[in-house]
């Protein structure tokens, strides 16, 4: 019965303040929104959860699913072919290739003004410097990122092919060697390292290095931005607001969005949660929680991305990325 209860104010209130898109259905209806992710419920995705548990959708007058993705899921295809109304995506590159290979999408929002991508590296090992990990005798770096971010390493900062180890998603051969590196997404791998190890790696995030790409991208259809601006308008400033809450707010005021979280994905331990919620904090990965993505900022990673070898020049239109 509390519930219910709660569904009934939730939909008293959005039917006050729902956005102009919806008033024109009917001020009681809510519109149905598919946002999918790109993996399994974290607290990277801890915004999103927080706008749907504590009415932040349903007040900009959204009734929004979250369709976590995972191992064996791909959402990205989904977008384009128009069974789910918005993505999030890793960062620019998702984008860029979009444009390249002519997907009809386009980027709508930044949620994180810097990339988790970090290396990793055992602390009193030489490592505690920047400079000094050009110099590791092995770095494990997985498939993806050799063909990707790797590429601008060598190109921007001089790390060398013969360093290069197949990277697993295992942490045992990092913590084997502690000579060694290992790429990280800067809020989940510290906190298995220090779970399994009992130490706290160094963390070298690639944005401090001048990798200038946002993260957690929001992405629409194309067709979707050119007709019905303020939805993406609606689902963006709503997320952002989630978001806000989500990372100011007390233990407390987050419960029930990691509560959800948990719900979706049962493998999460709330203190996993908790520690990188803490990280994402620490780490200024939000910024200034605009979502701004500013052309001139997203061309110059494209830059970056033509020296690195990634992309040719003119091969990716950025009238097709935003």
């Amino acid at each position: 019965m509390a519930s219910d209860r709660r569904s009934l104010l939730l939909a008293a209130l959005a039917a006050a303040t729902a956005p102009a898109f919806v008033r024109a259905q009917g001020a009681s209806r809510l519109r149905n929104i598919v946002f999918a992710t790109n993996w399994k419920a974290q607290a990277a995705h801890g915004g999103f959860y927080q706008a749907l548990v504590d009415g932040g959708y349903a007040k900009a007058g959204l009734a929004v699913e979250i369709r976590q993705g995972g191992p064996q899921v791909n959402n990205r295809p989904l977008l384009p072919a128009g069974r789910i109304d918005f993505l999030m995506t890793g960062n620019l590159l998702h984008s860029f290739d979009n444009a390249k290979q002519g997907v009809p999408t386009r980027a709508v929002a930044a949620v994180f003004q810097k990339d988790p991508q970090a290396l990793i590296a055992h602390p009193g090992q030489g490592f505690e410097q920047w400079a000094a990990c050009t110099k590791a005798e092995r770095l494990w770096i997985a498939k993806d990122a050799q063909f990707s971010w790797w590429q601008w390493l060598k190109r921007r900062h001089g790390f060398r092919d013969e360093q290069l180890r197949p990277y697993n998603f295992t942490l045992g051969p990092f913590l084997a060697n502690p000579r060694s590196l290992q790429q990280a997404y800067s809020v989940a791998e510290p906190i298995y390292v220090k779970a399994q190890a009992g130490f706290d790696p160094v963390v070298h995030l690639l944005a401090d290095q001048g990798w200038r790409t946002p993260s957690t991208l929001i992405e629409a259809r194309a067709e979707t931005v050119a007709r019905e601006p303020q939805l993406v308008k609606a689902f963006v400033e709503a997320s952002l607001a989630g978001w806000r809450r989500y990372l100011g707010g007390t233990p407390a005021a987050r419960a029930a969005a990691d509560a959800r979280m948990r719900e979706d994905n049962p493998e999460m331990p709330l203190a996993e949660l908790q520690a990188s919620h803490a990280l994402i904090v620490r780490q200024g990965l939000f910024g200034d929680g605009s979502g701004g993505l500013q052309p001139e900022l997203v061309k110059g990673f494209l830059d970056d991305m033509v020296q690195a070898g990634l992309y040719k020049a003119g091969e990716v239109s950025l009238v097709k990325v935003l």
